[in-house]
């Protein structure tokens, strides 16, 4: 079994190195295989931009901007044959010869495909929303996401409007694909889903988000043309997106939820075992067992406990862990009264994280970052904050999304790390600087390894220690409760989902082993529930990183520099863990030969 804080990382990444990989000293690549390369990945990323036109958007690229995605199961069929063809393709391309970073585009690609193909093959496609996700709940996003601002911009928005309609009854029929197939989500955590459909049934299309969310500035921009514009929007809110919202959560009320599992765990469904499996490769990159992955947490929740009881005895509290817990959960003066108190509370925290940054790194990103409430549709089905990524051509910043939902479930004192985490050090900072790299394909600027992305996050909760903050203990306990939160995901999602464990056994384990209010333990395992593997990314990316940033300052010494490790973390974007090794390592033995 692993170690609490090593993971037995050296054990792992020796047996799982990406056989492909090699010494990143070699010389340029011959040009005709470069050439081959490029090409394919070109082929590849143009087909993608063209099947996935919010792909499109969310990059800055003008084509199929008046259009949303054709998800038929005809559309997804002939996806999967020319992906197929890719990867066919890419086999015979001759891997040594390419460079250090063409290799990391190769290794992109290759694991994109293999994906995409895995996820058609276990038919996730049949199972397109749970409690948290879903094209119906991405939508109203839509005008934030374009920000139209000329007349051909608002004609693209009108399009899309339009042609929700058509959108919406390919998603119903999937849906029915997934109940003759019994792949379904489990009832517990759809019961809410006809009211997140029903939120947008409004009877003014002016009360529509998708009105409301077009920015004051795109307005003022069409000058005279506004009035009409404004006119047909309300028309395509009344005709298309109204009617199929309704329809939507008619369907969920009386097919869905009905025909929804009663079993929670990933297991019960049709190949559950390995479906559960291969979501276990795909979030954590590594080849864990889910009995590896459940002792580590126990591990690691052992020895977060010990740390959280001495910050118990030093603020003098009499009782013990549990009472302190309750004490934390249940006490007025650990949580907001306002909205705007803890919207306040962040940004000032950013603020002076802001400042602090070049401390720890060599290179930050251009591309700022800003605040939002999160949505009050979806705010009382999701967690604490979630991060939304900046377009990658630098038309749209990234966003720190704060729930202010049920403010009595909002602790103040886990502030600090919640926003080291989703913006500065963390989400922002690494998603930001991955795109603006220009040595790698603009496909691989968007790879999204869930290991990497919140593993830094993670790692980057830690990182407030050495600039400056969790000087106040009850910060601090809120740290180590956000570490005991992704430690005991190991436990839960693997107990769900592989174990057999109950909804109820999971919540009391959330509860026991962190300070999160109930509300949010409730939502946590309703989250792990519908998203089975994705939460084990965090704490197995994050100890990787903890192992690394350890090894190179053991042999480095008064060498090691803080600011030229995360920069060489950084430097390729989002990678899987085996191959982020190779390269820290590589960079050690240079450092070394200095």
């Amino acid at each position: 079994m692993f170690s609490s804080t090593r993971l037995s990382v050296t054990r792992l990444f020796a047996a799982f190195i990406i056989l492909s990989m090699v010494p990143g000293n070699l010389t340029a690549a011959p040009s005709a295989v470069k050439a081959k390369l490029s090409e394919l990945l070109d082929e590849v990323w143009d087909f993608e931009l063209t099947e996935s036109p919010m792909l499109a958007t969310n990059i800055g690229d003008p084509r199929g901007q008046d259009r949303l995605a054709d998800v038929s199961l005809v559309a997804i069929q002939r996806r999967t044959k020319r992906r197929a063809e890719f990867l066919e393709r890419l086999r015979k391309i001759n891997f040594d010869a390419l460079s250090p970073m063409q290799q990391i585009d190769f290794e992109m690609l290759r694991l994109r495909l293999d994906g995409q193909l895995a996820d058609d093959d276990f038919q996730t496609h049949l199972m397109p929303i749970n409690n948290r996700e879903g094209f119906h709940i991405s939508f109203p996003e839509l005008p934030r996401e374009m920000n139209p601002k000329s007349e051909q911009d608002f004609a693209n928005y009108l399009a899309r409007l339009r042609d929700f309609a058509r959108y919406t009854d390919q998603h119903i029929e999937l849906l029915r694909g997934g109940i003759r197939a019994g792949l379904t989500q489990p009832a517990i955590i759809m019961r809410d889903s006809p009211g997140q459909a029903e939120a947008h049934v409004v009877k003014n299309p002016r009360d529509s988000l998708l009105f409301t969310n077009i920015s004051d500035e795109s307005r003022r921009g069409l000058g005279d043309q506004w009035p009409a514009i404004e006119k047909e929007i309300i028309e395509a809110i009344e005709s298309s997106v109204i009617p199929a919202y309704r329809r939507f959560a008619e369907f969920l009320k009386k097919e869905y939820l009905p025909a929804c599992r009663g079993q929670i765990g990933a297991a019960s469904l049709p190949r559950g075992r390995q479906f559960y499996q291969d979501r276990v490769r795909r979030f954590t990159t590594l080849d864990l067992t889910p009995e590896e992955l459940h002792q580590t947490g126990l591990q690691e929740n052992a020895r977060i406990r010990s740390e959280m009881e001495a910050i118990r005895e030093s603020v003098g509290f009499e009782g013990d862990l549990t009472a302190f817990l309750e004490y934390l959960r249940t006490d007025p003066k650990f949580y907001p009264k306002t909205a705007d108190e803890l919207l306040k509370e962040v940004a000032l925290i950013l603020k002076k994280a802001d400042g602090r940054l070049p401390e720890l790194f060599g290179r930050l990103p251009r591309i700022p970052y800003g605040i939002r409430e999160i949505p009050a549709y979806i705010a009382p089905q999701t967690t604490s904050a979630y991060y939304w990524p900046p377009a990658t051509d630098g038309s749209r910043a990234g966003f720190y999304y704060i729930n202010t939902y049920n403010l009595s479930s909002r602790p103040l004192y886990q502030l600090e790390s919640l926003s080291m985490h989703e913006a500065v050090p963390g989400h922002h900072l690494q998603l930001a600087l991955q795109a603006e790299l220009t040595d790698l394909h603009p496909m691989s600027r968007q790879s999204n390894f869930t290991a990497f992305i919140e593993g830094w996050a993670l790692y980057s909760e830690r990182l407030g220690k050495e600039i400056g903050f969790y000087k106040d203990p009850y910060q601090d306990f809120g740290r180590l409760s956000m570490e005991a939160w992704r430690a005991s995901r190991l436990v839960v999602d693997t107990g769900i989902h592989w174990m057999g464990w109950s909804r109820e056994k999971a919540i009391d384990y959330m509860k026991n082993n962190t300070a999160l209010s109930e509300h949010n333990c409730v939502a946590e395992i309703d989250r792990y529930i519908g998203w089975p593997g994705q939460s084990l990314a965090y704490k197995t990316g994050e100890i990787a990183i903890r192992r690394m940033r350890l090894e190179a300052e053991q042999r480095l010494g008064e060498r090691f520099d803080i600011r030229a490790f995360h920069d060489k973390v950084l430097e390729a974007g989002s990678i899987p863990l085996p191959l982020l090794q190779s390269r820290i390592e590589e960079w050690i033995a240079g450092v070394e030969q200095e």
